[in-house]
């Protein structure tokens, strides 16, 4: 590996200009074709397997032209204070809206408030409910102009009025602001850490031209695959992070074999076939933890994961090419100031050492301690995890300036918090004798149950076979008594189909997040089980060796369940919430927990590769193991916390987004390279390799001879010198002969 990626690092810095040329070209293609794609169209949210997914087919096919999946509207209106919603110029006021609403082109239907019984029992607040003949992200913007305009019309007689409904869902805006700020902090710590304008913009450079062919492609191919925008957010924010990070990386590698008086040809091979098979194996890391979420078989997970997993393939190869031709044009223009007069010392062993060094020696002297005060602050924050609530958001989640949340508000208010999220009752009754038997069986079974406020009348289909019943819980949607409520409707429903033969599925947003929630958390361990196991494998063929390679995993396990608790304690319980603008406390987002898993197992590996191939580089070489674990950190530390505080800020842009899932992926992903790169990679890592000693390089020699030497080392240009260095002295023992 060492020696492939040598060849192609001094390949791309003696063909810049080609190697250039090519990255500049796929950009300008992808932002051409992204310029030029069709629209995205909605991203279909389906769960294969699960009963409420079961449900939904089933009234696509029983109920046709009914548009199951089109988006539903709902504008509420409260009256003034003193006033009712039933007084005549009210009620003139809210039947002009309905008439109005009526006209649209995609309209199916619109309720009449004064009809449907969808007056509170006070009178001061009523509905209108408006159902399309397409999904929210379908609808043209002039439907949705005219379902605000209507409200704006009702506002202006004096009655509140807000507009609520998946027909207003708008595309996730990830904050750019919150961006931009990640990305100058990104380029502070980078000019810090390099001390060189030019060395610092190449991976700013990189990774922006690497994330525009990410996005491009996903913009290219959304409306074909079907990809959301939460997609390319994903990818943006992954994509970003490590590109920066493993341009940092071959930037810094190729500074110092400058240091070491190496050509600038030879110091980018050496540094593309050293820290370049780091980065090779971290993005390998990486793209098996993103990839492994297709085992959930959700089709949206599956395609978020895939489609970053794409961006970070895209970053690993600007790494290994980008990174060496733009270094042919930098010149010396990349090294820091007073470089030329640091090698000198740094051979004699002169000056004072560096924090990293001194923070290694601390820890190789007092590794028990520096173990056990890292494994009992990180399992300490871990215990909010213990608490983990999972839900998906919706518009009771949404910040309080926003119509959506004001109406969600207003019908908790006039109807109780189960009326935004009530759920749709399928009788499948084609094998039952008597289906309106059976539907009444139902209902009355329902009806008996704790936490139902209204159940409503059996309606059929054409063919009488199929019938759907509405149940307004008395909790809100997100709430524990609704999940059970869902659980007891099943189980009744069970001896329903012993008794009459007909069966009997819920459905609804709120059952289908349920759900979601139930199959994300019963997919957790298989996912966890393959993705740790296949990146176990690979670490030990990285390291050669067993015991580091269960010390990464452990120490991963420890870190991401220290994340989630910090994700609860502010998300869940409302902790410091306020200072990251978290308006509204409740469930964790049911992917949180597995997307962290799969993206943090990558990034904490990054990390781990980084830090610990320098060590094994210098345990090869013929250093103790202590000595290891300090030249490990002379050259790796101050890199790799300058590639965790860049990650922390670009994640940490992200949480200025209004996006409630966005703002928590980028929170937890923040906190979780915090508590793994500077606790547990920096701290309880090294203690745990200066315990174990040699015995952490320990291998079977029978699995040693059957694993492939990958030389991530790069035991095989050290050989190369050697061998030079050996044709050389015998060249001049001839001379002298003569």
């Amino acid at each position: 590996m060492a020696t492939f990626l040598y060849k192609l690092g001094r390949l791309a810095f003696r063909r810049r200009h080609f190697v250039a040329l090519i990255w500049v070209a796929l950009l300008t293609l992808a932002g051409v074709g992204a310029a030029s794609a069709p629209a995205a169209g909605s991203t279909s949210f389906s769960i294969p397997g699960v009963e409420a997914q079961k449900a939904f087919d089933l009234l696509e096919q029983r109920f046709p032209g009914a548009s199951a999946d089109g988006a539903t509207g709902r504008i509420v209106f409260k009256a003034p204070e003193g006033q009712k919603m039933t007084d005549a110029a009210n009620r003139a006021t809210v039947q002009k809206t309905v008439k109005t609403l009526g006209d649209g082109s995609e309209v199916l239907s619109v309720t009449d408030p004064f009809t449907t019984n969808a007056v509170s029992k006070d009178g001061t607040v009523a509905y209108t409910s408006v159902k399309y003949d397409a999904p929210g992200m379908e609808l043209t913007d002039t439907t949705k102009d005219a379902l605000e305009a209507a409200g704006d019309a009702a506002r202006d007689t004096g009655l509140t009025v807000d507009v609520g409904g998946d027909a207003l869902q708008a595309a996730a805006e990830p904050g750019a602001a919150g961006e931009i700020i990640g990305l100058a902090i990104a380029a502070v710590v980078l000019v810090m850490t390099l001390g060189s304008l030019v060395a610092a913009g190449l991976p700013l450079l990189t990774a922006i031209i690497g994330v525009g062919i990410g996005v491009s492609t996903i913009t290219v191919l959304a409306k074909a695959l079907d990809l959301g925008d939460t997609t390319s957010t994903l990818a943006l924010m992954i994509g970003l992070a490590v590109g920066i990070d493993y341009a940092l990386f071959i930037v810094s590698r190729y500074r110092s074999e400058l240091a070491e008086g190496r050509d600038r040809e030879e110091a980018i091979g050496r540094a593309t076939g050293t820290a370049g098979s780091a980065v090779v194996f971290a993005g390998l890391t990486v793209v098996i933890a993103l990839a492994g979420l297709s085992v959930v078989n959700v089709p949206m997970l599956t395609k978020m994961g895939l489609a970053a997993a794409g961006t970070v393939v895209v970053a690993v190869l600007i790494a290994l090419t980008m990174i060496p031709a733009l270094l042919g044009y930098a010149g010396k223009k990349v090294r820091a100031t007073g470089e030329k007069r640091r090698p000198a010392k740094e051979k004699s062993g002169q000056g004072k050492p560096g924090l990293g060094v001194r923070w290694a020696s601390f820890v190789i002297r007092r590794p028990a301690a520096v173990l056990l005060l890292g494994v009992v602050g990180l399992g300490a924050i871990a215990v909010p995890a213990t608490q983990l609530e999972l839900g998906l958001p919706d518009d009771g989640s949404q910040p309080t300036s926003t119509t959506q949340r004001r109406a969600y508000d207003l019908l908790s208010e006039g109807f109780g918090p189960g009326f935004n999220g009530p759920l749709m009752i399928v009788v499948d009754a084609r094998d039952s004798d008597d289906p309106k038997a059976a539907a009444t069986t139902v209902t009355d079974g329902i009806k008996k149950l704790e936490d139902v406020v209204t159940v409503t009348p059996a309606m059929f289909n054409k063919a009488g076979d199929t019938a759907t019943i509405t149940v307004i819980p008395d909790s809100k949607p997100s709430s524990t008594q609704t999940e059970d409520l869902v659980h007891a409707i099943r189980d009744q429903g069970a001896g329903v189909r012993t008794d009459t033969g007909a069966q009997v599925l819920v459905t609804g947003t709120t059952a289908m997040n349920i759900d979601f929630s139930q199959k994300l958390n019963d997919a957790l361990i298989p996912y966890l089980g393959l993705v740790v196991g296949l990146a176990f494998l690979l670490l030990i063929v990285v390291f050669r060796s067993i015991l580091v390679p269960l010390k990464a995993a452990l120490g991963f396990l420890l870190s991401v369940l220290a994340a989630i608790g910090a994700v609860v304690a502010v998300f869940q319980w409302g902790w410091l919430s306020g200072l990251i603008g978290v308006e509204e406390t409740g469930p964790i987002m049911s992917m949180m927990p597995i997307f962290m898993v799969g993206v943090v197992f990558g990034l904490a590996m990054d990390y781990e590769v980084f830090l610990v191939t320098r060590m094994r580089e210098a345990y090869v070489h013929g250093e103790s193991p202590s000595q290891a674990i300090v030249t490990g950190f002379r050259h790796s530390a101050k890199v790799v916390a300058a590639a965790a505080i860049i990650m922390m800020a670009v994640f940490g842009g992200f949480i200025s987004s209004s996006e409630s899932m966005i703002k928590m992926i980028g929170f937890g992903l923040a906190i979780a390279v915090f508590f793994d790169a500077f606790i547990v990679r920096m701290a309880i890592v090294p203690a745990v390799l200066a315990l174990l000693g040699k015995k952490a390089w320990w291998l079977p020699k029978w699995l040693d001879r059957a694993l492939p030497n990958v030389d991530v080392e790069g035991e095989g240009l050290r050989a190369q010198d050697e061998a030079a260095s050996s044709r050389d002295g015998d060249e001049d023992r001839e001379l002298v002969r003569a």
